[in-house]
């Protein structure tokens, strides 16, 4: 067995090892060098190459099935009574509510200001103006009574949006095919930025199109 003497007279224990005069720290002594590469050097557990073989081929199996399948992965969430979905992909990060601070002369019902992302200025935008969407309308949605508003970052080839959402459910499998036309009375969204309608937990829920919207965005604010 290794003698771990960096936890005992090392930078780990009382520091009296004459070697930290010159070597500062253990990570520096061959004696702590010489340890880790016994370490990564040992013999292997019985069956552990068995397992971990036996373990990624299933997982590369799971892998082919989805890809053959042809699944597209959505992010649901929803805004005032709609239920929306955009291409998983374009998801960077879903954050708690942060403070927006306006920005004179450019804020409009649109663009709403500027918000503090883990340190980075991003530009909010209220996705329920650009849609037309009008307050909830608890009598067409099964909403719950427990709702936690998040913030939503998206970006699309180097394209970088914040928009507030009242509720989010997480990313969902579909089939091509069961993206539907859109009946114009179903959804609140313009027809235009709709690629078709998921069923989902009993629930429409609008398929937007990414293209256009991020075009929008873009031809509206920058």
């Amino acid at each position: 067995m290794t003698d771990d003497c960096w936890n005992r007279i090392g930078v780990g224990g009382d520091r009296t090892c004459p070697q930290l005069i010159t070597f500062i720290h253990c990570r520096n002594c061959p004696v702590y060098s010489d340890a880790g590469r016994s370490l990564l050097e040992q013999e292997l557990p019985a069956g552990y190459l068995e397992e971990w073989t036996n373990l990624l081929r299933s997982s590369q199996g799971v892998t082919n099935a989805v890809t053959a399948a042809g699944t597209v992965s959505v992010g649901i969430f929803r805004l005032s009574g709609e239920w929306l979905a955009l291409p998983a992909q374009l998801f960077k990060e879903v954050t708690q509510i942060s403070v927006i601070h306006t920005v004179p002369h450019r804020s409009n019902n649109i663009l709403i200001g500027l918000v503090n992302i883990r340190g980075e200025i991003q530009l909010c935008i209220s996705l329920k103006a650009l849609l037309g969407l009008e307050a909830a309308d608890a009598s067409r949605q099964n909403i719950s009574p427990v709702v936690y508003e998040r913030m939503v970052v998206v970006e699309r080839e180097g394209s970088r949006w914040v928009f507030e959402v009242d509720e989010i459910y997480g990313i969902h499998r579909i089939l091509p095919e069961q993206i539907r036309n859109v009946p114009a009375t179903v959804s609140k969204v313009p027809e235009t930025y709709t690629k078709g309608i998921i069923s989902w937990q009993g629930q429409s829920v609008c398929y937007l199109d990414d293209d256009l919207l991020f075009y929008m965005l873009n031809k509206k604010i920058v």
